[in-house]
């Protein structure tokens, strides 16, 4: 995808979306996953954070995995090593969310393709907290 693209994406999945689910959202306040989610939540978006090992953060039951959520969301903010991410695509692609965001660091182009292959809209590698303070002024 390149630059002009990219942009134009991002912009589309922060305004489309009201609901965020966070994979590998830590309770730890000094962690990013954490810091981060909590931006997006004052910016005004709700966070479901998808972790099996918290029962809640930032005022938010914490769910297991992204198959037991029972609400709608349309994100998947991803906070897990890239090791882990094709598993997870093959677990995103069973939900009705319809964008994906990897945050920094992220990146698994067998992953991307999954989820592109099902209609995912896909922004790998990049911080959307950082994209949100640029795009959305």
């Amino acid at each position: 995808m390149n630059k002009e693209n990219e942009q134009h994406t991002m912009q589309e999945i922060l305004e489309k979306t009201k609901t965020i689910a966070v994979v590998g959202l830590s309770d730890k306040p000094y962690r990013t996953s954490y810091q981060i989610a909590k931006a997006m939540q004052k910016e005004g978006y709700r966070i479901i954070p998808v972790n099996p090992n918290i029962e809640e953060v930032l005022g938010e039951k914490a769910y297991k995995s992204l198959s037991d959520i029972t609400e709608k969301y349309e994100l998947v903010n991803v906070f897990r090593r890239s090791a882990f991410v094709k598993a997870l695509a093959e677990e995103i692609v069973k939900t009705d969310a319809e964008f994906v965001w990897m945050q920094q660091g992220v990146t698994d182009p067998v992953a991307y393709d999954i989820l592109v292959k099902h209609n995912k809209k896909v922004i790998m590698d990049r911080c959307i907290k950082v994209a949100h303070a640029v795009l959305m002024k």
